[in-house]
């Protein structure tokens, strides 16, 4: 009799083993999402490292997926299952978007979405003198109106393409930030037209460099301008 009943508990056991190693049949995830993030007043909008985030919501699934955007405003993720998803633009200095969009997500598929910046920066220009970079330009708000006040602005300076809010030398970045605490509609056309003074830089070394224009919004999201390679002779 004991002999039976090891003979039904070892078959026991290696029932429960065998339905803990059943084979995954689901495919992984092989569709791939991709596109740009287009400002209302031309080209792409220029982002930093954390900033404007894609928001997918899969239907039928409570968990949402972000795909952060790259610093020339592009997004890509290529590990996501095929299905259709809610998506919206979010987290970056531009008018809030409210409405989601339904993309059926494949393999290669693209979609692009347009916002409306906070700031722009026009009339970009850098100047090396020695060892001092002077940064000047004017910022411009496409809707003026309830815009989130301008907190302050600053350049970003880094020795890499990387550069922008979390990636830049504080030394050459945050210590030469201006705060300005104004609303838009408050600033003169002289307040508009913005200098910054980076003293000091590194003779012989190449930096890579931006200006930011930070608001009051929910996330102290900020405006970019382009990235400029600065050389500094020895």
């Amino acid at each position: 009799m004991k002999k039976l009943i090891n003979i039904i508990l070892a078959g026991v056991a290696i029932m429960a083993i065998s339905a803990c190693t059943k084979i995954d049949n689901y495919a992984g995830p092989d569709a791939s999402f991709q596109g740009n993030i287009i400002s209302s007043e031309g080209g792409n909008l220029l982002t930093s490292g954390g900033s404007v985030t894609i928001k997918l919501q899969q239907i039928g699934w409570t968990t949402p997926q972000t795909i952060p955007s790259k610093f020339d405003g592009t997004f890509e993720d290529s590990k996501l299952f095929q299905s259709s998803y809610k998506v919206i633009p979010t987290g970056g200095a531009f008018w809030p978007i409210y409405d989601t969009v339904v993309v059926k997500i494949g393999k290669d598929t693209r979609h692009d979405f347009t916002v409306t910046p906070y700031i722009v920066i026009k009339n970009f220009t850098s100047t090396l003198t020695g060892t001092t970079l002077t940064l000047k330009f004017n910022i411009v708000a496409p809707i003026a109106a309830g815009l989130p006040t301008i907190k302050d602005i600053q350049p970003y300076v880094n020795t890499t393409k990387l550069v922008g809010a979390g990636a830049s030398i504080r030394d050459f970045s945050d210590v030469n930030a201006i705060t300005i605490n104004k609303e838009y509609t408050d600033m003169s056309d002289a307040d508009k037209a913005i200098t910054l003074t980076i003293p000091n830089l590194i003779k012989g070394r190449t930096f890579f460099v931006r200006a930011g224009v930070r608001l009051s919004d929910s996330y102290n999201s900020s405006n970019f301008s382009e990235i400029v390679q600065v050389d500094v002779p020895k």
